[in-house]
C-alpha cells in the first residue's frame, strides 16, 4: 500500500496549505521574530497534518457502495476534527511564547484553503 495521498484535489490543497504556511512564517518572522515564525508554522501544520490524515482515512477505506463512501468521509472528517482539537490544545497549553496573531491567522488561512478542494478539478 503506497504512503501517498490519492486524488489531485487533496494533494493540490495540501500543497497550497504548505505554501501559505511558509509565506506566513516569513511574514510573521519579519514582524514578530522567531516566535512569530514558529507560531505561524504551528498554526499551519495543524491543518496540514489534519488534512493529510483526512486524505489517508478517506482514500484507504472500503467504498463499494454510496453508504460506505459516506461512512468513510464521516470517519475522515471526524478524525480531522479530533486531530485539530488535540493539536490546538497541545500548542496552546505547551508553547508559552506563542504569538497568537500569526498562529490563528495561519490556522484560519489553511482552513480556508482546505475548503477550496471542491474547486480543484480531478484531471
Amino acid at each position: 500500500m503506497p504512503l501517498f495521498i490519492e486524488g489531485k484535489p487533496l494533494r493540490t490543497v495540501l500543497r497550497w496549505q504548505v505554501y501559505a504556511t511558509a509565506t506566513s512564517m516569513l511574514i510573521a518572522g519579519l514582524w514578530f521574530g522567531r516566535h512569530g515564525a514558529l507560531s505561524a508554522l504551528l498554526g499551519g501544520l495543524i491543518n496540514v497534518t489534519a488534512g493529510a490524515v483526512f486524505g489517508l482515512v478517506a482514500t484507504r477505506s472500503r467504498k463499494r457502495t454510496v453508504g460506505e463512501a459516506l461512512i468513510a468521509l464521516m470517519r475522515a472528517e471526524a478524525g480531522k476534527v479530533v486531530l485539530i482539537v488535540l493539536q490546538l490544545w497541545l500548542v496552546l497549553v505547551n508553547y508559552k511564547q506563542l504569538v497568537l496573531a500569526p498562529f490563528f491567522c495561519t490556522f484560519i488561512l489553511t482552513v480556508i484553503f482546505f475548503s477550496m478542494a471542491f474547486f480543484v478539478r480531478d484531471r
